[in-house]
């Protein structure tokens, strides 16, 4: 049973940083692409990140280019997102979510590809 717990979250003030923790359990991910997405109040579930977990290659939203960063630690079996420069409209929920597989590449903004979601963590950006 695939298990994403994510944790990090917070309030923090525009121009600030945090970095979100996805702890991944009961599978080996290295053939998984591990996914950030965030939902708003009213607004639908948005893609921010992805990563392959075996090569390590990235994508983000636009929105989003240039302040985060998401990576993974193998040996922790964990992904992170670096977020830096924070705006009152990063404010939401935060999703780890894991696309086993086969995975198909350009579809990683999809969140309908990703087969295990977390809880969510909040972040909230004040300005």
């Amino acid at each position: 049973q695939v298990q994403l717990v994510e944790s990090g979250g917070g309030l923090v003030q525009a121009g600030g940083s945090l970095r979100l923790s996805c702890a991944a359990s009961g599978r080996t991910f290295s053939n998984y692409v591990m996914g950030w997405f965030r939902q708003a109040p009213g607004k639908t579930r948005e893609f921010v990140a992805a990563i392959r977990w075996s090569g390590g290659s990235t994508y983000y939203a636009d929105s989003v280019q240039g302040r985060f960063t998401i990576s993974r630690d193998s040996a922790k079996n964990t992904v992170y997102l670096q977020m830096n420069s924070l705006k009152p409209e990063d404010t939401a929920v935060y999703y780890c979510a894991a696309d086993r597989p086969p995975t198909a590449y350009g579809l990683h903004y999809v969140p309908a590809r990703y087969d295990y979601w977390g809880q969510g963590t909040q972040v909230t950006v004040s300005s």
